[in-house]
């Protein structure tokens, strides 16, 4: 009996645990997220991070938890970007929003892709060279958010 319970409490607490974890809105349409975040981009001076995966995908949720926390990520995230999720699943392939993103799927998930200002996909971006171990490498997505900034590609070197 004291098994079952533990058992039970766990397959619980698992559910809970993901149902924390959802950071794709599956029901969203991809390219009104999308003209949302390029107005927002336009007005506040910093370009788009959209983090293209789904619910369904560890690293993906793996990422968006790094993106969110770690402290030298997390706040170079915020002040450079406006960082979202397209959703990419079986139920919401987002077909409009792939296409005017460049079709990103082909490199797995999750990929990135940034957006000028004006909307223009400058970058797509793997992830597996930002991995390490079972999770991220902060030099390398420090690194990879670096080069992407605004100022990083309108400044002359």
């Amino acid at each position: 009996m004291k098994k079952l319970f533990l058992i039970i409490t766990m397959l619980a607490s698992f559910g809970f645990a993901s149902a924390q974890e959802k950071y794709y809105d599956e029901s969203i349409n991809g390219m009104e997220q999308i003209h949302n975040a390029i107005a927002e981009a336009a007005e506040t001076g910093r370009y788009v991070l959209c983090q293209v995966g789904g619910n369904w995908c560890p690293w993906c949720i793996r990422f968006a938890q790094f993106a969110t926390t770690d402290t030298a990520i997390a706040p170079l995230i915020k002040e450079e970007f406006i960082y979202i999720h397209v959703n990419y699943s079986k139920d919401n392939k987002n077909p409009e929003a792939m296409e005017y993103l460049g079709n990103p799927a082909r490199f797995g998930f999750p990929v990135f892709v940034i957006l000028n200002d004006e909307g223009r996909p400058i970058h797509i971006q793997e992830s597996a060279s930002l991995e390490e171990g079972k999770g991220y490498d902060r030099k390398k997505v420090k690194n990879f958010l670096s080069l992407w900034t605004k100022k990083a590609v309108t400044t002359l070197k």
